[in-house]
């Protein structure tokens, strides 16, 4: 996608992003939020600091493949030392 994503688009919380430091995410009155991880049965499997952090890093690594021309579009994260094709199962 070439150009401004659309943003403002939650109902109930917020996500602002800063170069120097990552996601902030808060609930629509300003209290702090975490992201998290919902499997399709509603079982959170992370949440936290850590999922935030990792969303950016995978956010931040798939712009630099993109400003750098290796046309490396998709970036995969899984938990250390799972190989991608246990992570398709």
């Amino acid at each position: 996608m070439i150009g401004i994503p659309e943003t403002d688009t939650l109902e109930h919380s917020r996500i602002s992003a800063n170069i120097n430091t990552g996601y902030r995410l808060t609930t629509a009155d300003g209290r702090p939020a975490r992201l998290a991880i919902i499997d399709a049965d509603g079982n959170v499997l992370e949440a936290g600091e850590a999922v935030a952090r990792e969303a950016w890093n995978v956010c931040i690594a798939v712009q630099k493949n993109f400003w750098i021309g290796q046309g490396h579009l998709v970036v995969d994260s899984s938990p250390a030392g799972q190989p991608l094709e246990a992570k398709a199962a």
